[in-house]
């Protein structure tokens, strides 16, 4: 019996201490598949294996993560559909002998401890640098650090007073995403020091508001793995930060416009206009 199963949307190849999972490309594969490209799992990061009848003649061969030993599932929080499960393997009905075979032998080998959560991250995330556009914000990360640059069209007016933001990993805990998928999604930064914030996420400046086209799952679910992982391991060596290009003259001079017309609307103060058109006209 073959090592590979080659399912609908993926290939998965079965190797001695771990499965990779191989997504196919096209219009009708998932973007998050299409976006991790594959995935290395290894038989430690498992908790179970299910073998169970699909629709339309399919069965389906799902792996269950153990609770911390993946980023990705983690940050996810079980807000997934059922049809962006990257644990899961839709197969043709006729498929299922081989399907059976490799779930037995992959239930043999799962740790002895397997319904225990992992103490580490076994199962790698998204490398940095990633980034993407939220409703409010342009967020990104180099491994080391993470920024957001408010939009002047969708930031509210605290996050316009706190500034453009940057997080070092090191001063992290973790990250909280609530789907856009979701009424009212977002990503949210957790400081290790936590400040008093506001409760609501378009005032807090540790965090970025989705929208109907803004933060979508294949790209801010792997962004929010990526720091996780990186915050779990940021006691070691830091990823060395990427060399950021001079910002937009036109960018600039938009955001200034925009803080100008805060400032007449009461909204900045003058020494608060005074601030932050400085700290604008020094990126230039």
């Amino acid at each position: 019996m073959g090592d590979v199963l080659a399912g609908i949307q993926a290939t998965w190849e079965f190797e001695a201490d771990s499965v990779l999972i191989r997504f196919e490309r096209g219009h009708r594969t998932p973007k998050l598949f299409q976006a991790l490209r594959e995935r290395r799992i290894p038989h430690e990061a498992l908790a179970s294996v299910a073998l169970t009848p699909g629709k339309r003649g399919t069965v389906v061969l799902r792996l269950a993560p153990r609770p911390g030993a993946d980023p990705l599932m983690e940050a996810a929080a079980g807000q997934l559909k059922e049809e962006t499960d990257p644990y899961r393997l839709v197969l043709a009905a006729d498929e299922e002998a081989a399907a059976g075979f490799w779930a037995r032998e992959l239930r043999a080998v799962l740790s002895s401890d397997a319904d225990r959560p992992a103490d580490r991250y076994a199962v790698a995330a998204p490398s940095a640098p990633l980034h993407f556009k939220a409703y409010d914000a342009r967020a990104s990360f180099d491994g080391r650090q993470v920024d957001f640059r408010w939009s002047w069209t969708g930031a509210s007016s605290t996050k316009w007073k706190a500034g453009d933001q940057t997080f070092e990993v090191s001063e992290l805990s973790g990250v909280e995403w609530r789907s856009p998928d979701a009424p009212h999604g977002y990503l949210r930064l957790l400081p290790r020091a936590e400040p008093d914030r506001p409760p609501q996420v378009d005032k807090d400046p540790a965090a970025v508001v989705f929208g109907p086209r803004n933060g979508p799952v294949h790209e801010s679910l792997p962004f929010a793995a990526a720091v996780l992982e990186s915050v779990q391991r940021s006691g070691r060596p830091p990823v060395p930060a990427l060399h950021s290009a001079r910002r937009d003259p036109a960018d600039i001079a938009e955001r200034i416009r925009h803080l100008g017309e805060l400032h007449r609307a009461g909204l900045v103060t003058d020494d608060e206009f005074s601030s932050k058109k400085a700290e604008l006209l020094a990126e230039l």
